[in-house]
């Protein structure tokens, strides 16, 4: 049986076919549909967690009891992930385990563009990358084999055009693994100073074996053409590779990074005059190659910067352009993101926009959009949780200059249980002026709409206790904290005033289901979200464009005609009907939802 999918619905095809029976992740593009695509596999527990450093800690655990493990993250949240990773490969498995990597060379959706076949080498992992959704199912199940074998466990590296990319996968029927007998091993798995300097030692060993596996392993292999050129490639840079060169040179296709092949590179490149490494952003590859004393031609022709394409590998490596339409750049109308329509962010960014004498630190999340135009609402933007602490520094530098601005720092609901929570904890033990505002959207809007401890549902479907942001936030010692609709400017703009006054630690909770969402039963009869539609009456229009400034797509400006609003897609949040000083926006219908 045949399927045509996406990379990431194939390494979740492939982990149910591997025999896995639990897998954690948290969201992040361009990962999360892989874990979206396991609940199907009703033999497969699985769950969102909070964060990825504890959805490596959980996966850890099931390994450790015997089951074999998936867990899954984009680039950055390896980051996260980093200290129970470098551990565990020190300590060996016993389930086998997998750790998917999703990179995003050209940052489509990401902070950074990393690449993370160097946390291979730095936790001592074995590195295995798919060209293809077909390889991407095969070879993950082979990542198994490897983990329990090498006792190690096995990184996985993929990239957005393999995550979200589709070829057509043969499908295979499921291993019947089990759950591997569990019994305490202290040598094993307390990781102990004493302990972890032998871990060190036989993980080394384990290496030197891996090396020797990856010059017969299938993962890796030759396609020998007539020809004086000869390429080593990985991932998906071999398709570009192909659709450049075709069968005009010869390929050392690597689906087993690390350790690298050495002898079934060197005996590659004695056949060839020339020898490429085409590889997207760092040389990684290029660079252990080189250490073995081969002549290769990479990154001085071939950009580290950004994704590549057939189109760049062409005119890097034989300088021919493709010929294309050419763009008339004066014509080209800029059409940057911005908050949906009717996005409960909205308002809390209008009214902080407003605000002259402020330091906004900001998130990762829809919201980031907050610092766009023509709201212009945000400071910063780091990484996940530093919305929180970011702004407890600028407070304290602040507070040690006698410079009076205040700072509000913003998180989403689910990047205050990522991470946001122990940076409000920072803000608390220390003392720090600073107004934390909680976007509560009831989702984890961003990635796609996937559950939190904050909506009531598991990955699963299943019903789940809803995690009060406000608890915690009292739990934690907050004496001020205010919740609000932020749909409604009136309200947002007092919470505002009062917690700008205030000389302590302070949280406002935005409180809104996501304009996209799907509301569930909890929604509907916590909130009314009926949809509603506005209209601008031409006869009262000023033309002072007030209303453009709530930066909704929904509506349009003519210097002739003055604003306007496209009633197909306004659901009516009504955050430009507060904001026009001349009443011209008017109400004229109403949808249950």
């Amino acid at each position: 049986m045949k399927e045509l999918l996406t990379g990431n619905e194939a390494i979740a095809r492939g982990a149910y076919e591997a025999g896995v029976e639990f897998a954690a992740a948290y969201p992040g593009t361009p990962s999360t549909e892989i874990l979206e695509n396991i609940p199907k596999y009703k033999e497969i527990y699985c769950e969102w967690a909070p964060n990825e450093k504890v959805s490596v800690e959980v996966s850890v655990g099931a390994s450790m009891a015997g089951a074999r493990v998936l867990t899954a993250m984009k680039h950055v949240g390896m980051n996260v992930a980093a200290d129970p990773l470098f551990t565990y490969a020190y300590l060996g498995v016993n389930g086998g385990f997998v750790i998917v990597s999703a990179d995003d060379p050209g940052m489509h959706s990401s902070q950074n563009e990393q690449d993370n076949r160097y946390y291979a080498r730095h936790a001592k992992m074995p590195l295995i990358e798919p060209s293809d959704s077909q390889e991407a199912k095969d070879f993950i199940i082979e990542a198994y084999d490897i983990s329990e074998k090498y006792d190690v466990p096995v990184l996985f590296r993929i990239t957005t055009r393999i995550c979200h990319s589709k070829t057509i996968v043969e499908l295979g029927e499921r291993k019947n693994v089990g759950v591997k007998a569990y019994s305490r091993n202290i040598e094993k798995f307390v990781a102990t100073p004493a302990r972890a300097k032998v871990h060190h030692y036989e993980l080394e060993e384990k290496l030197k074996k891996l090396e020797e596996y990856s010059n017969t392993t299938f993962l890796n292999k030759e396609e020998i053409n007539d020809s004086e050129i000869g390429i080593i490639t990985s991932g998906i840079s071999y398709n570009y590779a192909r659709e450049v060169f075709g069968d005009s040179a010869s390929y050392l296709k690597l689906g087993f990074t690390f350790p690298i092949p050495k002898e079934k590179i060197i005996n590659f490149s004695k056949k060839f005059k020339t020898i490429y490494v085409i590889e997207e952003n760092e040389p990684f590859l290029e660079t252990e190659i080189k250490a073995l004393g081969i002549n290769v031609i990479g990154k001085e022709k071939i950009p580290i910067c950004d994704e590549l394409n057939p189109d760049i590998v062409r005119e890097a490596l034989l300088g021919e352009k493709t010929d294309r339409i050419e763009i008339v750049k004066e014509k080209v109308v800029s059409r940057p993101p911005t908050l949906c329509s009717g996005c409960p962010h909205r308002g809390i960014f209008f009214e902080l926009s407003k605000r002259k004498d402020t330091v906004i630190t900001g998130d990762i999340g829809c919201y980031t959009l907050g610092s766009a135009e023509p709201l212009n609402a945000m400071d910063s933007v780091v990484c996940m949780g530093a919305g929180i602490s970011a702004a407890h520094g600028f407070a304290k530098v602040f507070e040690k200059t006698g410079r009076k601005t205040k700072v509000f720092g913003i998180v989403g609901d689910s990047t205050f249980f990522h991470s946001g929570m122990t940076s409000l904890l920072d803000i608390v033990y220390n003392n720090s002026n600073v107004c934390s505002i909680i976007l509560d959207n009831r989702i984890t809007g961003m990635t796609g709409h996937q559950e939190n401890p904050g909506t009531g549902y598991t990955l699963m479907g299943e019903k789940a206790p809803v995690v009060s942001i406000e608890k915690i936030c009292e739990a934690m010692g907050i004496k001020n904290i205010t919740v609000i609709n932020p749909n409604n400017l009136t309200e947002t703009k007092n919470a505002l005033n009062f917690h700008t006054e205030l000389n302590e630690p302070s949280v406002i909770i935005a409180k809104w289901p996501c304009a996209l969402k799907r509301f569930s039963e909890e929604d509907k009869k916590q909130f009314d979200l009926s949809v509603k539609k506005y209209k601008v009456n031409p006869d009262k229009c000023k033309k002072c464009r007030m209303c453009t400034k709530t930066g909704c797509p929904s509506i349009s400006f003519d210097k002739e005609k003055g604003a306007s609003i496209d009633i197909n897609t306004c659901i009516g949040c009504s955050v430009c009907y507060q904001a026009c000083p001349f009443g011209a926006i008017e109400k004229v219908g109403e949808e249950n939802v």
